[in-house]
This record gives structure tokens, sequence and C-alpha cells, in this order.
């Protein structure tokens, strides 16, 4: 489990880039949850990694902005009730929230109009509609 961060394809984190924390955690764990710190909190460095280059460094910066601290990114996981499966979590979590930042701009949409075939199929079921409504009046 220890080790590099396999975010996506040719990207890793290195270990030595991850900071760990762990503390006691609430919720269930039995007579255990006082005296094991099962939960987990894993900390990257966004801002002065090695692991991504200038251009996804900046993407990853600008769309992480809310959660940063300093340029770190803290994930936490507390759901598992051992350590070692939180932390399992945490480093999942980090990955798919990098692989999300770093993820390259959708395409522009580009604006189109419905074909003219589309327009007059669109008022002929409209015009069909309303004889319909006409036809179910009560003549006054």
């Amino acid at each position: 489990m220890p080790g590099p961060l396999h975010v996506r394809g040719s990207i890793v984190v290195p270990e030595a880039e991850l900071t760990w924390r762990f503390s006691r955690s609430s919720g269930p764990g039995g007579q255990g949850v006082n005296t094991t710190d099962s939960r987990v909190e894993l900390g990257f460095d966004v801002a002065r990694t090695t692991a991504l280059g200038p251009a996804l460094r900046t993407r990853a910066l600008e769309r992480l902005a809310p959660r940063l601290v300093d340029g770190v990114i803290t994930v936490t996981a507390s759901e598992h009730r051992s350590q070692l499966r939180n932390r399992e979590a945490a480093r999942e979590r980090l990955a798919a929230l990098l692989r999300d930042a770093i993820a390259p701009p959708p395409k522009r949409r580009r604006s189109t109009k419905p074909s003219r075939g589309a327009v007059e199929r669109r008022l002929a079921a409209k015009k069909q509609r309303s004889d319909l409504k006409r036809l179910r009046r009560t003549a006054d």
C-alpha cells in the first residue's frame, strides 16, 4: 500500500510528497474506538509538487483553490474501522481529486440552430394539438 500515488497515465506522486496524520475516529469501532488512531488525513502540497508540470500545476491550483490551505490539499477518511482501509480510501480520494483537477477543459459548445424539417415538424405537432383542443371545446 505505501508507495507512489498513481493519478493517471504517467502522472505519479512520489510517497515523499504525501503527508499522513492519524487521529481517533468517531463512529463505529466498539471498545477499540477510544484507543486506535483509525482516522486518516492525507495532505499533498499542490503548489510545490514536482509530480505535475507547470501547466498542470497551474490548472490544479485554479480548480482546487477553494479547498487549498497554503497550497496544500487535505483529504480525510474515517468511514472504515481499520486505519489501513482508511489510508486506502484517502489515497483513492486524493487520486480522484487530482485526476479531475488536471483534466483538460471540456470542448467549447458550438451553437447550432434546429433544421428546417425539425422546425416544421414542431409547428405541425403544435397545430395538430391546438386543433384537437379546439374540437374538444363546447360551442358557446
